[in-house]
């Protein structure tokens, strides 16, 4: 059998059962005793049996698999998302089929039309920076296929979806930040027309008003999530002699763009300019200074979003829509703890 895949009815053969026991036994189904399920997945493994997945899903009305869409892995924030989802996933025999769509809006709808031809259960999705075609979202719908959006989500009626507080984090930041005595905060912020660069930039905007701090327009400079949008405005602020005295960064590879200029120019972080974050990672503990930050508890987005996924799996929520926000806290480190306004 080394030479070709190993089949139930190898299996069957093998043990004199018929291919329907070997079958259930391998699915853990009540109706197979707990002697012939160990026996036949002893046997199964002996043999170096591996299931057809595919073929599985073609014929059976559950595939116990879901698909997970994340815009990046390389990323603190969704590796750990990545971590808790496969954790909880595998405690109830579950699968997790991982796509990444490279902030490509593109890339995602080829990676969502995939799972659903793999007939999986359900589907997890944080939307690419440049999606603002839903259409693809609305066949999932359609199909009646569970789909649950984190962090970044879709401008779309009747949808499930887990966020952060974006909004309320970002007021503790800079409300943090005024009360040191800062005055001058500029905000590196996201796309506005994504939740979380839109919400991220109506906490700083409220708390800026709340306290009487003029915002400057300037110091307010749209662009995306990466490291490389940090280093650009950063030097595009400091090549005009304007850069504020304290930055807010939409997300924490922002921030690591602007610790990569401010060092290429000479800067100190935090006597020359000071730094805060959305957005937490390991990393950030020992980077020179360690960077504050508001935390967002990813295990309690995975968890939020798995319940909620297996909630609608499962027919336990008849609601057309939820969402879910889940509470974010502020880090102190090594940035942000005393002000350098003179």
């Amino acid at each position: 059998m080394k030479n070709k895949a190993v089949t139930l009815s190898d299996i069957a053969k093998r043990l004199n059962v018929s291919t329907v026991t070997v079958s259930k036994a391998l699915r853990n189904h009540p109706d197979i005793s707990p002697e012939t399920t160990n026996l036949v997945k002893q046997t199964a493994e002996q043999l170096g049996y591996i299931p057809n997945i595919m073929a599985r899903n073609l014929s059976a009305r559950k595939s116990n698999t879901i698909g997970l869409v994340v815009p990046k892995i390389a990323h603190f924030f969704f590796g750990s998302i990545i971590e808790y989802v496969y954790q909880i996933a595998f405690s109830k025999n579950y699968d997790i089929i991982l796509t990444v769509s490279q902030e490509n809006a593109e890339i995602e709808k080829r990676q969502i039309q995939t799972l659903l031809s793999m007939k999986v259960d359900g589907i997890i999705v944080s939307i690419t920076q440049e999606t603002k075609n839903y259409e693809i979202f609305e066949l999932v719908k359609s199909r009646n296929v569970p789909i649950v959006f984190i962090d970044r989500i879709p401008e779309m009626e009747n949808i499930h979806s887990v966020v952060v507080n974006d909004r309320g984090g970002a007021f503790k930041a800079i409300e943090h930040a005024i009360k040191l005595g800062y005055r001058k905060i500029g905000h590196f912020a996201g796309y506005t027309d994504i939740n979380i660069g839109r919400e991220r930039f109506m906490g700083y905007q409220e708390a800026m008003n709340k306290y009487g701090v003029e915002i400057n327009p300037e110091w307010v400079i749209e662009g995306g999530f990466g490291e490389e949008y940090g280093y650009k405005s950063f030097m595009e602020l400091y090549l005009k002699n304007n850069l504020p005295k304290l930055i807010f960064t939409v997300t924490y590879p922002v921030a690591l763009g602007v610790y990569m200029a401010a060092n290429e120019v000479g800067y100190r972080i935090p006597d020359d300019v000071d730094v805060i974050c959305f957005g937490n990672a390991r990393i950030q503990k020992f980077l020179s200074p360690p960077l504050s930050c508001v935390d967002q508890p990813t295990n309690l987005i995975a968890e939020n979003a798995m319940n909620l996924i297996f909630d609608l799996i499962d027919k336990k929520t008849d609601e057309s829509s939820k969402k879910i926000i889940v509470e974010s806290e502020l880090i102190l480190r090594g940035t942000c703890i005393s002000c350098n306004e003179k």
